[in-house]
């Protein structure tokens, strides 16, 4: 049974790390799938579009994410790398690991990824918007990089709009 895990907030230093590549022989233990079931539970009860692991203090390179659109199932991205960025654009975000706060951030409008799925078969996710967004979002956090780190006019949410943009 998957458990929503505790969200860590800015401040707590594993989300600073650098996080550590996943070994692909790990990825098919039982602990393991029950990490990636655990952070899309944690995820859809935040509620979020993305969690990468140190969010759930667990210094490994996965994340997972469901932008719910009709283009892009749920996905889970181990060892992701990005292979291409293009234009360049400027978007509200948050983060679940800084709640209630949102700022202007510059990010691709069109991500490239590749890595691994929940099964250890190599993936390419590739898109536009929100889910380019993301990509680049939760890929930051493996770096041990959060957006407050770059963004401007960061603010406490105030309307319903930047509440969906405080998501990410």
């Amino acid at each position: 049974m998957p458990y929503v895990r505790e969200i860590l907030a800015d401040g707590h230093p594993t989300l600073r790390k650098i996080a550590k590549k996943v070994d692909p022989k790990e990825i098919r233990a039982p602990l393991f799938q029950q990490l990636i079931d655990d952070m899309f539970e944690t995820m859809y009860a935040a509620p979020g579009v993305g969690l990468a692991a140190p969010q759930v203090n667990v210094s490994k390179r996965l994340f997972v994410m469901d932008v719910h659109d009709d283009e892009h199932e749920p996905a889970v991205v181990i060892n992701p790398k990005i292979e291409d960025l293009s234009e360049e654009v400027e978007l509200r975000e948050g983060c679940l690991s800084v709640p209630g706060m949102v700022g202007e951030i510059v990010r691709y409008k069109h991500a490239v990824v590749t890595g691994l799925d929940r099964y250890g078969q190599k993936i390419r996710i590739e898109g536009d918007g929100l889910l380019a967004q993301c990509i680049q979002h939760e890929i930051d956090h493996l770096d041990g990089k959060l957006y407050v780190d770059r963004a401007k006019n960061l603010r406490p949410v105030e309307t319903e709009e930047e509440e969906e943009a405080a998501e990410v």
